[in-house]
């Protein structure tokens, strides 16, 4: 605000009276520079006694009412604080703006100065907002919506033509208040940028609007069409405009331009043009008629010329006055689109014909000194774009302007939810539903999750998200089963880091590294069985076979000997001798190993035993006699006469010599990579402590001490 007096203003000794300042109350009316606005009537009461329901729409168009306006705006700044109906909200405050511009920039002037000027609105709500205006007393979510708000107050304007620089001369026009047809032309004064007494600079355009002390915006002379000049308004983030207006110093100018960006001056698209020729101007239809078809579509009027112009005339432009889905504003994205802004811009193209007339009389001015914009105040009302999820915007750090969002919402706007707060869509709230944002569901396995919507549709609408990066061996969507390799300890919840244990199935005897997700049960080879396959079912036996670890144990077919012999003992040596281990027997055999006996069977006149060789202590030539499975034939007549004596089940120390492999049946058995044993063959039940010994018997071999006799 410059610091001259009202009467070194040039503009406060010209304009109406219509700006306005408390200095006194009397019962019969308000005290207004001099004049006295009339009180309520009876009927009307005070602000706070007004009822809540809505006046005729005579009484709202009464323009001699001072009481019928004052409940204008404080319908409207009712069910702003209710938060209940904020789209009625706004289409009231904007035919308050439209249908007494005079007197409601004067209210809105006194409640400026009341409040500090920020929320001029401020004054008609006494009710006390509750502690989180976006919760209930249930504590539930609600809808939630900041102050209204003039957006521009105090903000920078950017004007494309401003006088002053350099010093110029200009006239004002002045009207007698005794007769509105009777001018006085005074061209003697000067516009110095570097003088604040003689400045006119935009900043004017935003600052307190004081009566005492009006101060204008004013361009460069000679601004005769078709030249043109802007105002840009950079609002600092999205708002919901609801009315744009600007007070003039001079007449209102006969073709102007409203625009707004959405993308901070990108691009722009036009909000309302104001021209007595809108077809030459602008190229657009006058009067058209708005539908839900066109409802963002821009539309020219002449309704701002008055036949008799006058110095001090008010252009108020309601965004969604006149608009079909006005009353229904929380279903309506479109309207939602149309009133959201990030910028505004005011383009005047053509001067009022009384400000610059045609012909001879234009050249008797002086250098075209009249021919010029001045604009005294510039106001955008609306609210910071919050989508229903913030009570407030606050200024960060960098100064940029941010929703304090809530209901697990972020975004300058509040137009996304949080991280993982995903599990259903983001919704502009309404009156009716918060729409808050849900946490995903992952167990506390997961800090990440995406939004799915088929998956979300396919749960009736109840649950789209999708974790990402399961944790704690963990998977699924909602990280709610285990990984491949682990299964669910029921001893634990879910939410447990350790709910999942590892499956160790066993690498030789499971068919895989999956086990059952309940049990724990690891997929078993054939002839395996054990939780983990660690061990031979019932009927198998231990083999050395990594791809089958357990083989069947056959049903030995009994030997078909109808009498024992009875020279057994003459067949056989005597068994008292062959229990004797010493160095001189081993040194007669070709080969000493420890056997394994798993089964027998009969086979014609040969018995087969199937055995393991655990240990081989001597082996010479090309003896099969190595580690692993092994056949021993041993004929039937001895068999039968257990000489040798085998026994499936037992261990066994066997001494052999090659020529038992002579014969059909030895070079079978030869063929199979078995051994054949005979009487002559030494074979005695094993002994732990032998061991030892034929470890010593192998080294005493290996130094040349044993001979072949």
């Amino acid at each position: 605000m410059a610091s001259e007096s009202r009467e070194g203003s040039p503009w406060s000794r010209l304009l109406p009276k219509q700006g306005c300042v408390f200095a006194g109350a009397t019962p019969d009316g308000i005290t207004h520079m001099g004049c006295v606005l009339k009180a309520p009537s009876p009927r009307e009461q005070s602000l706070q006694d007004v009822p809540s329901g809505v006046h005729s729409s005579a009484e709202l168009t009464r323009p001699e009412s001072v009481g019928g306006w004052l409940y204008c705006l404080h319908t409207a700044a009712q069910r702003t604080e209710r938060k209940s109906d904020g789209a009625t909200a706004e289409v009231t405050m904007g035919r308050c703006v439209r249908l007494a511009m005079p007197l409601y920039a004067s209210l809105l002037l006194c409640a400026s100065q009341l409040t500090g000027a920020r929320y001029g609105l401020a004054m008609f709500a006494a009710q006390q907002s509750p502690p989180d205006p976006c919760t209930d007393d249930m504590e539930r979510p609600r809808r939630c919506i900041p102050d209204f708000v003039n957006a521009a107050f105090g903000q920078e304007v950017r004007a494309t033509s401003t006088c002053g620089k350099p010093p110029t001369r200009y006239c004002l026009h002045s009207e007698q208040s005794h007769s509105r047809e009777e001018s006085v032309r005074s061209c003697n004064q000067v516009c110095d940028a570097s003088d604040p007494k003689r400045a006119h600079p935009a900043a004017y355009l935003t600052d307190l609007n004081n009566p005492h002390n009006l101060t204008c915006w004013q361009s460069e002379t000679h601004m005769e069409y078709p030249r043109n000049v802007s105002l840009t308004l950079s609002l600092g983030k999205k708002f919901e405009v609801t009315y744009v207006s600007l007070q003039f110093c001079l007449t209102r100018p006969e073709s102007m331009a409203i625009y707004k960006s959405m993308d901070f001056g990108r691009t722009w698209v036009p909000f309302q043009f104001y021209s007595t020729q809108c077809r030459k101007v602008y190229g657009k239809a006058q009067r058209v008629t708005i539908s839900k078809q066109n409802e963002q579509a821009a539309l020219c009027t002449d309704g701002h010329v008055e036949s008799r112009p006058h110095a001090g005339g008010l252009v108020a432009f309601s965004t969604l006055d006149g608009r079909p889905s006005a009353h229904d504003f929380d279903s309506s994205p479109v309207l939602q689109d149309w009133v959201t802004a990030t910028d505004v811009r005011v383009v005047f193209t053509r001067l009022h014909a009384h400000d610059a007339p045609e012909g001879e009389e234009n050249a008797q001015r002086p250098h075209g000194a009249r021919s010029y914009y001045a604009v005294s105040d510039l106001q955008v009302g609306g609210r910071c774009k919050c989508n229903g999820h913030a009570a407030r915007c606050l200024r960060g750090h960098d100064g940029t302007l941010t929703c304090e969002c809530k209901h697990n919402t972020a975004g300058p706007d509040c137009e996304q939810c949080k991280p993982f707060h995903l599990d259903r869509p983001w919704q502009r709230a309404t009156a009716r539903e918060a729409y808050k944002c849900t946490a995903c569901s992952c167990n506390l396995h997961a800090r990440k999750c995406r939004f799915n919507m088929e998956l979300y549709k396919l749960s009736g609408r109840k649950s789209g998200g999708i974790c990402l990066n399961c944790r704690h061996n963990t998977a699924g969507r909602h990280c709610h089963y285990c990984k491949e390799g682990y299964y669910r300890d029921l001893n634990r919840a879910m939410d447990n880091r350790k709910a999942c244990k590892p499956c160790d199935c066993h690498p030789v005897g499971a068919a895989g590294k999956t086990c059952n997700q309940t049990t724990g049960q690891c997929p078993c080879k054939d002839g395996v069985t054990g939780i983990t396959c660690n061990r031979c079912a019932k009927g198998y036996q231990q083999s050395r076979s990594p791809i089958a670890p357990c083989i069947e144990i056959p049903i030995s077919t009994p030997t078909r000997i109808d009498t024992v012999p009875e020279d057994c003992e003459k067949h056989c040596r005597s068994p008292k001798a062959k229990q004797r281990l010493n160095f001189k027997r081993y040194c007669k055999r070709d080969y000493t190993i420890q056997v394994h006996v798993l089964h027998k069977q009969l086979l014609g006149e040969w018995m087969q035993f199937a055995v393991n060789v655990v240990s081989v202590f001597k082996r010479r030539g090309s003896s099969p006699a190595r580690h692993g499975d092994l056949a021993l034939w041993v004929p039937a007549r001895d068999a039968a006469c257990r000489c040798p004596r085998l026994q499936p089940g037992r261990k066994y120390l066997v001494l052999g010599t090659e020529s038992n492999r002579a014969g059909a049946v030895g070079r079978e058995a030869s063929r199979h990579g078995g051994l054949t044993l005979g009487r002559s063959s030494v074979v005695m039940q094993w002994r732990d402590q032998w061991a030892r010994r034929l470890r010593k018997y192998h080294h005493r071999d290996k130094k040349g001490r044993c001979s072949k006799p």
